[in-house]
């Protein structure tokens, strides 16, 4: 029963006719305020509530809020010197500018998902697409940061028209069901294995390029943080784990929020114990203004690509410039696609962000807000922004609604004027939950057909190349590639549909040309 207190905003209803029987609780419905968002973005229709959808909000923003720092030290840093004079030389853009644009550019693409698509996808710069700005087209190719962003803007403008049309939506439809049924699944891998990295619970090994780290004790003193991290991110796994397995609906919020103590507990033990690193991290946290980091936003990042995008760049560099384009518009474009039919086919029907037809819901809609937010992003001052794949933990702790990202917005406008603290989420406690939803996101492999190569080979490509690619783009390009020789040189050419043909040879002209 609902408190009679609260009548005034909740009153119940009857369950639907259709209702699994098991069904106990009806679902509320709001009135006044509440009911008008309740209506807006569809909260009970979902069969979802305003305390869920908070929650996995939170639980977006925490598994993504990385992005602030790591892409504001790639820009102002480009070599990872810990000296951001030299990565202002290069890209002359700082450090607290980056962290501006690129939490304005993440409101604002979220917002976009929230209020046009209705759908719990948050959206800002994204990984590899950042890496790629910075050091193949900005010190690699020689452009500068503003040619850069005239790149960006562009390839948006692009994603844009193909939107408009409905050529990404033909797109979308024309992914085979063997590569469809692997993207959730390829997607699960490749963000566990980021959370992996970012807890350094895999280390980079010049023999074997990655192994784990090494636990040994005799080591603490030196190497007593990284221990701790890896430590913790195991622990954040095994915590959520349990918390999931009995049922406890906050169970990633409970899982960062208690490893994230649990990190700073286990460092204050290794400063009692003489730990150097551990004595160091303590003492480099530090507490800065964060409105100067506005100020260096309007002076050194905002508008940027119109005031100097276009300098500097002569004929000989047109087909560079036209090949970083492509590269940039294939990236996002299936990074975005991967990761809403991914997440929403994980999710399953029964979540509602698919149709009858295994559509993800407002396909259309979402593109178009991947789109604006890729333009504004240019405008802003940062690479492409595109839907993060960690919008997955949200789904997974029962987003449903466009409301997931409007909690997810607000908390990175909060986030905005709290850099400082921001720094203070360590990646350990976040790591365990990317590591969970990986778990989630592999239990579609038992639908693909492993006994016939033309549908399996594809789809191991799929799954397998973007961790290893670190590329969810790469992933599905060579799923795409696979499939179409193994279909050709088989004799079912009727197989292939034009649009997957087409696609494939864009694939392949990307992989001999751009990359």
């Amino acid at each position: 029963m609902v408190d009679n207190q609260q009548t005034d905003e909740v009153e119940e209803k009857q369950p639907a006719e259709n209702a699994p029987v098991g069904d106990a609780v009806a679902a509320p419905v709001y009135t006044g305020f509440k009911g008008k968002l309740d209506n807006f973005f569809g909260i009970s229709k979902m069969g979802s509530n305003f305390k869920t959808e908070i929650l996995a909000g939170l639980t977006t923003f925490m598994t993504m809020v990385y992005i602030l720092i790591v892409n504001a030290n790639m820009f102002g840093d480009p070599f990872s010197t810990g000296n951001h004079e030299l990565g202002q030389l290069v890209l002359g853009v700082s450090f607290g500018a980056m962290y501006i644009v690129t939490a304005l550019s993440a409101i604002v693409g979220t917002l976009l998902m929230a209020f046009l698509a209705k759908l719990p996808f948050a959206q800002a710069s994204g990984m590899g697409l950042n890496a790629f700005f910075v050091y193949t087209i900005c010190v690699g190719m020689g452009y500068s940061y503003a040619n850069g962003l005239l790149i960006v803007l562009c390839s948006g403008v692009l994603f844009l028209i193909l939107t408009l049309v409905g050529a990404r939506r033909a797109i979308v439809r024309a992914v085979p069901q063997s590569i469809r049924i692997a993207i959730p699944a390829g997607i699960g891998l490749f963000i566990a294995f980021v959370g992996m990295q970012n807890a350094g619970l895999v280390v980079l090994n010049e023999s074997t390029k990655v192994a784990l780290i090494s636990f040994n004790v005799l080591n603490f003193t030196s190497n007593g943080l990284a221990m701790i991290a890896a430590v913790v991110s195991i622990i954040s796994l095994l915590l959520i784990a349990i918390l999931s397995k009995l049922k406890v609906k906050a169970a990633m919020v409970i899982g960062i929020v208690g490893s994230a103590v649990l990190y700073y507990v286990f460092a204050g033990i290794g400063v009692a114990a003489g730990s150097q690193v551990c004595i160091d991290m303590f003492n480099q946290i530090e507490f800065n203004n964060p409105l100067n980091a506005f100020k260096d936003f309007g002076n050194m990042a905002f508008g940027q690509v119109f005031m100097e995008g276009f300098k500097g760049i002569g004929a000989n560099q047109i087909f560079d410039f036209v090949a970083a384009l492509i590269a940039f518009a294939m990236v996002d474009m299936f990074d975005t696609i991967g990761t809403l039919m991914g997440t929403c086919q994980a999710a399953g029907k029964e979540s509602g962000l698919i149709d009858e037809n295994g559509e993800v819901k407002n396909i259309q809609k979402a593109l178009l807000c991947d789109s604006i937010a890729t333009c504004t992003g240019a405008i802003l001052g940062t690479s492409t922004v595109t839907t993060f794949v960690e919008s997955s933990s949200g789904v997974s702790e029962g987003g449903r609604t466009g409301f997931t990202s409007l909690m997810v917005a607000l908390f990175f406008a909060v986030a905005m004027f709290l850099s400082p603290v921001a720094q203070l989420i360590p990646s350990a406690a976040t790591a365990g939950a990317l590591m969970y939803v990986g778990v989630l996101m592999m239990r579609n492999v038992v639908d693909i057909d492993w006994k016939d190569p033309a549908a399996a080979v594809p789809a191991f490509l799929t799954i397998t190349m973007m961790s290893f690619t670190y590329s969810i783009s790469y992933g599905i390009a060579a799923g795409f590639i696979s499939y179409t020789i193994i279909k050709l040189c088989t004799g079912k050419y009727k197989d292939i549909s034009p649009v997957t043909a087409i696609l494939s040879l864009i694939f392949l002209f990307t992989f001999l040309f751009t990359h």
